[in-house]
């Protein structure tokens, strides 16, 4: 009998020596984080943030290392979730893995009523902008392995997300040590005509919910930079529209404010202390005007940036490009 029991002892001894299966793939972690900063905001966008946290393979069994992280914010329209079956993060983590360079990569849900809160910081919507640079940064440092130091962290979007990279740079230094600006959207300052006005300060809830990517963009960043907690209308916005039909000028300034074409000047420093800057669009993609008109202000101010023009559109190979641009970038430039 001692035999058997010195026998069977071995045999577990020998089972519990072998090291747990390998994380040999990029792994999805879809996961809730509340942010303080999102709550309390009119349109009733939730605290409770989807997030994925895309782990190198790996991590598992390597529970002494830590990571350098890339925050990637999506565009504007579709859930994170949606985002993530056209980005595919995982494949770019496990790209990037294979080349030597593993790192953490986490995209948020920058979703809202109507279908983007743009990074900002509105009563309106929220204060996205806090979310990402505080509540979202914390909470990954405090439940992931990160090199938790702005040298190990990077900021990078598509559209929507492009902006919003921009924004928190500018507004939020320290946090990020480089950013990569994928086709960003609303770097010129937008204008509302008095049509524009008319046409939102008429629309009933049933009209926001039919209306198309062209209607809803244009009102979903008036409610986000011009709000209005008073207002009689169910954006409580303030469209700017006087008895007399024009336009108070304040609500373009405070488009105007909000646009980093505009901000540039003011933000300079933040600017010139990134680690690196980069560009890319596509050379069919309808915000290329705008961005060249951004890039000629940081070439008047001489601020340092990398820029690619390559043959596409606004979104057709935006999930190849993080695999073979973006993330291979930030191996070059975050500390390990």
């Amino acid at each position: 009998m001692l035999k058997q029991l010195l026998a069977c002892a071995a045999a577990l001894a020998s089972i519990a020596a072998i090291p747990a299966a390998a994380q040999d793939q990029a792994r999805l972690n879809w996961v809730k984080v509340h942010s303080p900063a999102i709550e309390g905001n009119l349109e009733g966008n939730t605290a409770e943030r989807t997030v994925l946290v895309v782990t190198p393979p790996g991590y598992d069994e390597n529970p002494g290392k830590r990571y350098p992280v890339v925050y990637y914010l999506h565009g504007y329209w579709a859930p994170v979730e949606a985002q993530q079956q056209g980005f595919r993060l995982h494949e770019a983590v496990q790209a990037a893995a294979e080349a030597g360079n593993p790192m953490i990569m986490v995209m948020p849900d920058g979703f809202s009523k109507l279908r983007g809160g743009f990074y900002s910081s509105s009563p309106t919507v929220g204060d996205y902008e806090s979310f990402v640079a505080e509540d979202l940064v914390g909470w990954v440092d405090g439940n992931y392995r990160t090199l938790a130091r702005p040298a190990s962290r990077g900021l990078a979007g598509h559209s929507m997300g492009g902006y919003g990279t921009i924004r928190i740079a500018m507004k939020r230094p320290g946090i990020f040590s480089s950013i990569y600006m994928m086709s960003a959207c609303c770097l010129p300052p937008m204008a509302m005509t008095a049509e524009q006005a008319k046409a939102i300060e008429a629309m009933t809830a049933e009209d926001l919910e039919k209306a198309q990517f062209g209607q809803l963009a244009g009102v979903s960043t008036l409610a986000t930079w011009s709000p209005d907690p008073r207002a009689a209308n169910i954006l409580k916005v303030a469209t700017g529209l006087k008895e007399d039909g024009t336009i108070d000028p304040l609500v373009n300034q405070r488009l105007a404010a909000n646009a980093p074409l505009v901000l540039l000047p003011q933000y300079l420093p933040a600017l010139n202390g990134l680690e690196a800057f980069a560009i890319d669009i596509g050379d069919k993609d309808f915000l290329l005007e705008g961005n060249r008109a951004f890039m000629a202000e940081l070439d008047r101010f001489g601020v340092k940036y990398a820029f690619e023009l390559y043959d596409g559109d606004h979104g057709n190979r935006i999930g190849e490009r993080i695999r073979t641009e973006v993330l291979p970038f930030f191996a070059s430039h975050l500390d390990r």
